[in-house]
């Protein structure tokens, strides 16, 4: 057999991981800001590796969606614009539908208690930035109780960008959030509870409301 057609051999890429979460992580940290310039010779030098991890790491957080990279600019943590936001917003909408319709139907008592202890955590949460990763956390674990895998990778394939989206909504305002958070998650986990279909949708399309109005500026 020839050596034609031969899968080629897998490259290890664990530093550029490695660098890609540091750098994830720092964004979700609110250490870089949307539309701050992430230059290679800085984060190479803070981080301690050559430049081609780094500039391999920002590729990975492109195809997230955390950074946009441009020739004229450089690379820059990626600000969501009117329609990223209603894109975003629209697309979640789709697969969180689905995700409660599937838990209602298919989630165990150990699963919907998963659920609630993530709504627990909430009212522990000591700033807005904790909070949010909270918020994320909350819906992974109802992504993760609907028992549908590629539902659940849908859902991977915008988490990022969903938490980029959260942490321009606390950059707007965080007037009440740390009170409010949590008692929104909890009305959401009595209805998954209750195995009530309509009253779930509801309030969690009221969830996703209330945070689009307040980047768009409309509420507080």
């Amino acid at each position: 057999m020839s050596d034609q057609g031969k899968v080629a051999p897998a490259r290890r890429r664990g530093l550029a991981d490695e660098v890609a979460d540091r750098i994830r992580e720092a964004i979700f940290n609110g250490v870089y800001a949307p539309g701050e310039q992430l230059r290679e010779v800085e984060l190479s030098g803070e981080l301690g590796v050559s430049r081609g991890p780094v500039r391999e790491a920002l590729r990975l957080l492109e195809r997230e969606g955390l950074v946009h990279c441009a020739w004229h600019r450089g690379t820059t943590v990626t600000t969501l614009s009117a329609e990223d936001v209603a894109e975003l917003d629209s697309l979640r909408g789709a697969l969180e539908d689905l995700a409660v319709r599937q838990v209602i139907v298919h989630a165990s008592d150990e699963d919907l208690a998963s659920i609630a202890k993530t709504a627990d955590m909430m009212e522990r949460a000591s700033d807005a930035h904790e909070m949010v990763r909270l918020d994320i956390a909350f819906h992974d674990a109802v992504f993760g109780a609907a028992g549908h895998q590629r539902l659940a990778d849908a859902w991977d394939g915008i988490r990022c960008q969903v938490h980029l989206f959260l942490l321009t909504r606390i950059s707007r305002s965080t007037a009440g959030y740390l009170d409010c958070i949590p008692r929104e998650h909890h009305g959401l986990v009595t209805a998954l509870r209750a195995r009530d279909t309509n009253t779930a949708l509801d309030l969690f399309a009221a969830h996703r409301r209330h945070a689009v109005d307040v980047v768009a500026g409309t509420t507080a």
